[in-house]
């Protein structure tokens, strides 16, 4: 059967001519079904079939016919009876039924549009916005006063988070209460004040070097006294100690903190890597990894924006903040009310008035609340400064922070004037 076809196929294609005009084909016993099968061949799955046969050649019939073409059916469906007659008799029915269809369909719309009128709709009322006595009193805006309002400038600038930069605050003054200390050093047998200072000047120089930001070097600072305050630590030990909370501070501050190798580097090699991993591990457990500790200089930069301080009376302020994580009598004092002692001095010293109504609402505190405070930090400005300490002094007698330093400090009978 095979080599029948073939042979057929053969001498069609030998044969250029079409078939005759008038002519039936040549009668072949190749079955239909083969012949369909080839021409699928011959046409390819993207080939437009043409709508016109070839010369001579019978024309393919369409498997579905458009009534629309009528006048094309005669030459393409030869059927005896009159194709056009047939077509016309459906026209008529097609509309015939078409009226049907529409009076229906017009005597439904009245009977719908009839029971529509006879239904009475409830009338929908039109929601109200809630109202902020009926929010919970967490949702409520805090109210904020507009003599005290210091947000609203930055709306625009989302970097502030102006919406909700007093939550944000309040918040972290609420948590302050998590983190108090107490004098713990008297429970270290083989430590003394002496010791945590020279360490805590040495980690201010690892800021500096490192270009760390001045909240990892506090964050550093209170995480080592946390850590003292629930561990018994040996004198060789401390500064793996410092070193360690230096990391992991710069892990939680920093963009792009120091690695390892860095703080094993500025250690001397006095310490190798495992033991500082096992420190980390063991400051974590010590804090209950709860890291987020309030510290004095965030509270300073937000309430030195509410007096519109200079960068000179911030970095005044700055100045004594960072000169008291040095003495161990400031450990138990809270951060935001530290931050508040030192620019009340700060002002003081610039002239620039004393506790306002502003910074009294953003703080929560008065000027006889920060009196204790005060008088400490002006008692470590008059007192004479120790060579082995100078870190800070040095720090901040340079010109990039305005030479801060060596401003004299301010009398304390003006002080005083501004604490009642």
């Amino acid at each position: 059967m095979l080599k029948k076809l073939d042979d057929n196929v053969k001498d069609q294609n030998s044969n250029n001519m079409p078939f005759p005009r008038g002519k039936k084909p040549i009668s072949s016993k190749i079955p239909k079904l083969n012949t369909k099968g080839l021409e699928n061949q011959q046409d390819g799955p993207q080939t437009k079939r043409s709508s016109s046969s070839p010369q001579g050649a019978p024309k393919k019939r369409t498997a579905f016919v458009d009534i629309t073409n009528a006048h094309k059916i005669e030459l393409c469906n030869p059927i005896k009876k009159d194709p056009i007659k047939k077509l016309q008799k459906k026209a008529s029915v097609l509309a015939k039924n078409d009226g049907t269809l529409k009076k229906s369909a017009v005597v439904s719309l009245e009977e719908q549009l009839q029971e529509l009128k006879n239904v009475e709709l409830p009338v929908e009322k039109p929601v109200e916005p809630c109202s902020k006595a009926s929010l919970p009193p967490h949702l409520l805006p805090p109210q904020i006063p507009p003599e005290f309002d210091i947000d609203s400038e930055h709306l625009s600038d989302s970097t502030h988070a102006p919406e909700y930069a007093k939550d944000i605050f309040d918040y972290l003054k609420s948590r302050e209460e998590k983190f108090v200390l107490h004098d713990y050093m008297a429970n270290q047998t083989n430590l003394n004040r002496n010791m945590r200072a020279i360490l805590v000047d040495w980690l201010v120089e690892v800021q500096e070097n490192f270009e760390l930001n001045h909240e990892t070097l506090y964050l550093a600072v209170k995480m080592t006294d946390h850590y003292l305050a629930v561990t018994q630590a040996k004198r060789d030990s401390l500064q793996l100690i410092g070193s360690t909370a230096m990391l992991i501070a710069s892990k939680f501050e920093e963009r792009a903190p120091p690695c390892v190798d860095d703080f094993l580097y500025i250690c001397d090699d006095a310490y190798k890597r495992s033991q500082l991993i096992t420190m980390e591990i063991s400051i974590l457990q010590a804090l209950k990894f709860d890291i987020n500790i309030p510290v004095p200089y965030r509270f300073l930069r937000r309430y030195a924006k509410c007096v519109n301080a200079g960068m000179d009376t911030l970095t005044l302020a700055r100045f004594i903040c960072e000169l008291s994580l040095l003495e161990m009598e400031f450990v138990p004092v809270r951060a935001s009310l530290l931050a508040s002692a030192c620019l009340l001095i700060a002002l003081v010293t610039k002239d620039l008035g004393g506790w306002s109504a502003c910074l009294q609402f953003h703080s929560g505190y008065n000027g006889e609340d920060l009196a204790p405070v005060v008088r400490k930090l002006h008692h470590m400005l008059s007192s004479p400064p120790d060579s082995k300490l100078a870190i800070i002094r040095s720090k901040y007698a340079h010109e990039v922070f305005f030479e801060v330093a060596l401003i004299p400090t301010v009398n304390l009978q003006k002080l005083e004037g501004f604490l009642k």
